[in-house]
């Protein structure tokens, strides 16, 4: 085992590495891992119909949104943790446009709605967490 990696890091329950370092469950992590999955499959989905610079732009301010929330787990200092967070809140503004161009026209598979669902949660927490992290 390499020194400073937690045992099942890279394998078993696929939330085990989900956690902070205080090993406490962290909901915006589980959140944006399972929306991003779902992200993944509709890109591919857009893919699959040769629309090729959608999916690109679908999957990558989608999956931005989970890995700037997981790279703030480690932030260096509170602005830097306030900033990545910032970060994810315009991927996912991105990413409901590119979704609401996807639901509109009748070139590309229309999301379901649980996604602007699911996507609307993670912005409001997100917002949350930024105005918190602001306040204290």
């Amino acid at each position: 085992m390499k020194r400073g990696l937690s045992k099942g890091r890279f394998g078993g329950n696929q939330f085990e590495d989900l956690k902070m370092r205080n090993d406490k469950d962290n909901l915006i992590l589980k959140m944006t891992f399972e929306f991003v999955l779902k992200i993944i499959s509709l890109s591919e989905e857009v893919r699959q119909n040769n629309r090729l610079e959608m999916a690109s732009q679908i999957f990558r301010c989608g999956t931005s949104i989970g890995t700037n929330i997981r790279e703030a787990q480690n932030a260096e200092s509170k602005p830097d943790f306030i900033h990545k967070f910032k970060i994810s809140a315009k991927e996912a503004d991105e990413l409901y446009y590119w979704l609401q161009l996807c639901k509109k026209s009748e070139f590309y598979p229309t999301p379901d709605e649980t996604l602007f669902e699911e996507l609307n949660s993670i912005i409001l927490i997100t917002s949350k967490i930024i105005f918190s992290s602001k306040k204290n």
